[in-house]
C-alpha cells in the first residue's frame, strides 16, 4: 500500500473510532467520510462494507485482548486471570457503543469479517475458564460460549445510563457466579471457603 493511501486509510480508522464511540455503531458511513475530510467513495474503496471497517478498527484490540489472555495465564493464578480478563474485555467492548451486538453475531457467521477475531476472543476466554475449572475455582456447567454471552451481556449493562452505574456492582455479581470461591458481601477483600458447584 503506497504510503499517502495508507495515511488516508489510518485517518479514516481515527476518524471512524471517534465517531463510533460518540453515537456508536450504526453511525453512517457518509458521517464517519465527512469526519474523515474524505468522500463517501474514498471510504468504500478502503473498506467496502461496514463490517469490514469495524474489523479492521477492532483487529488490534482482538488481538490485544486474545493477548492478555495468554499473559494472565502465565502471570496469574487460575481465579485471578479469569476475573481479570473478563473485567479487562468487557471494559474493552463498551468503549464502542453496539460493538457487542455485533459480536454476537459475528460468532454465528463464518462469512462476517469480524468472525476470526470473535472466535479467537472467544477461544481466548475458554482456556482461562477451563484453566480456572481444571484448578476448582470456576463453575464446571459453563463454557466459553457463556463467558463470551457474559462479556457482551455485561457491556450492554455499562452502555445503558440508569444501569451503568451498577455496572461494577453487578460485574462482581456474575464473578461471584462463575467462581467457586465466592466474595462475601459484608467483607470486601475477603473470600468465604471455596465449595464446589
Amino acid at each position: 500500500m503506497r504510503a499517502d493511501a495508507k495515511k488516508n486509510r489510518d485517518h479514516v480508522l481515527a476518524a471512524a473510532g471517534t465517531a463510533i464511540t460518540e453515537q456508536g455503531v450504526d453511525v453512517s458511513l457518509r458521517d464517519i467520510a465527512r469526519r474523515a475530510d474524505v468522500g463517501l467513495a474514498t471510504l468504500l474503496r478502503h473498506f467496502p462494507t461496514r463490517e469490514a471497517l469495524l474489523e479492521a478498527l477492532l483487529r488490534t484490540s482482538f488481538d490485544e485482548m486474545t493477548a492478555r489472555a495468554g499473559e494472565l495465564e502465565t502471570s496469574s493464578s487460575p481465579e485471578d486471570a479469569l476475573v481479570t480478563w473478563l473485567r479487562d474485555c468487557v471494559a474493552w467492548t463498551t468503549e464502542y457503543r453496539g460493538v457487542t451486538v455485533l459480536m454476537a453475531a459475528a460468532i454465528e457467521d463464518a462469512g462476517s469479517a469480524l468472525h476470526v477475531s470473535c472466535v479467537a476472543l472467544r477461544a481466548a476466554g475458554a482456556r482461562l475458564l477451563a484453566r480456572a475449572q481444571a484448578a476448582g475455582v470456576a463453575r464446571a456447567d459453563i463454557d466459553g460460549t457463556d463467558v463470551f454471552a457474559l462479556v457482551a451481556a455485561l457491556a450492554w449493562l455499562s452502555d445503558q445510563p440508569s444501569l451503568a452505574p451498577r455496572a461494577d456492582h453487578l460485574f462482581d455479581i456474575v464473578a461471584s457466579a462463575i467462581l467457586t470461591s465466592v466474595a462475601s458481601s459484608d467483607a470486601p477483600g475477603e473470600r468465604r471457603p471455596r465449595t464446589r458447584s
